[in-house]
This record gives structure tokens, C-alpha cells and sequence, in this order.
């Protein structure tokens, strides 16, 4: 999943179209909920939300309507409206993000983080909220290799990636450096694929039947599940809400919200692709 390399960090901020200190283009209120029945009454606190906004299922700017959507905004109006809170989206680059939020920039960084043990030193993670398989896309007639082992046998053989994401780190693992070519933003890498200039790439599962939806006659997934992650917000350490969200959360389990929205985003009917966002 989505990952930050220190030699890397470069910081970008954009003010999201549309996203003012309203929070989403959903709510032009503000702030969500109310104090009477919430289950933490942050009184209208803003929470300050970084999301990259090309980043399918979780957040996208729609190119017809050029509005602002996603799991990750969905998720955030539903957990502001437990907790009184207003959700300010704000865009930023993902790499750079991790490193933002420890700094304070903002008060949550979103985009499908996978929680591991190294990020865990930088930042407070929520509890999870989804599990994601990583898995291989290829091309739809690719016969050479059916998993990451047969890949690796393979000396000729090139995989794509984006840079500082846990799917290099995982790709590091099978791979020689050298075999492998790590792009800024997926969408590079699948035209890599694409073009023939690598053999696949390792990618979450859920963004990759995204790519595979906008091009259903040159790709697919094969292969078992190489590795499965956990995803949470994350939080500059010490962060008071991490408690709050971590209930709003167990909440949303309880009562059947969260899976409501994980089968939304996550699953076969969500026909949003990356030809529908800017």
C-alpha cells in the first residue's frame, strides 16, 4: 500500500477546487453532527485531512462534475458526524505525506496507509479499517509467469511499481533493485505495462481492478494474494483524536456503517475509473 521513503520526501500543497474550510462540497455547513449525540463532542473542531485526490477507490476529483469523492471523504463526513467535527479536505502529493503529518502539517493523512512496524515510529495510526491484498497486473494475454515466484525466477523479466509504496517494498523482497522500476504515480506505471517497458506491476488489488476496469481488454490480476495489509488513518504522534476516530470507527463496525461503505468503495459495483477522474 501507500508508503513514504525519507530520501524521497518532497512536500506539495494544493488547495482542493471546490474543498474550502467547509470541508467536502457535501457539506456546505461545515461542521457535521451535534453535541447532543455524538459519542466525543469536538465542538466544531476542524480536522485538517490530507488526501492525494487520484487515489481510486479512496479520493478523486470527478472529471464531469469536478467535484471532490471517495471512500475517504464518505468516511470522514460519516466520522465527523459522530464526533462534531467539520472535515477540511486538503490535497497533497503522496510522497511527503507521512512525513507531513509527524510535522503537524495536518491533523490526518488518509489515502489507504498500510500500518507497518517503520511508520509506526513517525506517526499514530487509527485502527484498521479495511484489509488489501497486493497482487500482480499484466497484460490480458501474458502466459509467462502466473505468480510473484515465477516472476522472480525469471532474470528477464521487469517489474513496475510506484515509488515509496509498501508494493516496492514488497517487490524488494522478491526482486534485485535492478529488476525493478519504480514510477511516481501508478498511472505511469501501468502505461509502462502497457507499452511493453515492464511485465507487470505490483499493485493493491482494489486499485488495480481500477486500472483494469478503464482498460478491460489489455489487463487483469493474476495470481494469489502476494501479501495482505491493514489500512488506518494517520495521525502526528500523541494526536488527541486518535482516540475519538478509533471509536467513531468501532462504531461504524458495530453497526454495519463501515462494511456498508467498504462494499460501496471496495467493491464490484463501484465503476468509477482512473478515464473518470482528473
Amino acid at each position: 500500500m501507500k508508503s513514504k521513503n525519507l530520501l524521497f520526501t518532497v512536500l506539495i500543497l494544493l488547495t482542493v477546487i471546490g474543498l474550502s474550510a467547509c470541508g467536502s462540497s457535501a457539506n456546505p455547513d461545515g461542521c457535521l453532527g451535534n453535541a447532543s449525540t455524538a459519542i466525543v463532542d469536538l465542538n466544531c473542531q476542524q480536522v485538517k485531512i490530507a488526501v492525494e485526490n487520484a487515489y481510486l477507490p479512496f479520493n478523486y476529483i470527478s472529471v464531469e462534475t469536478n467535484e471532490a469523492g471517495g471512500w475517504d471523504y464518505e468516511a470522514w463526513d460519516e466520522i465527523c458526524s459522530r464526533l462534531h467535527c467539520e472535515p477540511v479536505f486538503i490535497e497533497s502529493a503522496w510522497d511527503g505525506m507521512i512525513q507531513a503529518v509527524s510535522n503537524n502539517q495536518y491533523d490526518v493523512g488518509a489515502d489507504g496507509v498500510t500500518n507497518t512496524v517503520e511508520r509506526q515510529q513517525e506517526v499514530d495510526f487509527s485502527i484498521g479499517y479495511v484489509q488489501i491484498n497486493q497482487k500482480l497486473l499484466v497484460l490480458k494475454d501474458e502466459m509467462r509467469f502466473s505468480s510473484i515466484e515465477e516472476f522472480a525466477s525469471n532474470p528477464d523479466l521487469v517489474m513496475g511499481t510506484q515509488v515509496s509504496t509498501t508494493n516496492y517494498e514488497t517487490a524488494v523482497k522478491y526482486l534485485s533493485e535492478d529488476r525493478i522500476k519504480a514510477f511516481d504515480t501508478f498511472p505511469f506505471a501501468v502505461q509502462a505495462l502497457i507499452a511493453g517497458d515492464v511485465d507487470a506491476v505490483i499493485i493493491d488489488e482494489i486499485v488495480g481492478m481500477g486500472y483494469q476496469g478503464t482498460n478491460a481488454e489489455t489487463l487483469q490480476l493474476i495470481g494469489p494474494s502476494i501479501s495482505s495489509d491493514e489500512l488506518g488513518f494517520i495521525f502526528p504522534k500523541g494526536s488527541s483524536l486518535v482516540d475519538p476516530v478509533n471509536q467513531a470507527l468501532e462504531e461504524m463496525a458495530n453497526d454495519g456503517t463501515l462494511a456498508e461503505l467498504n462494499q460501496k468503495f471496495f467493491g464490484p459495483e463501484f465503476q468509477i475509473t482512473y478515464d473518470d477522474i482528473q
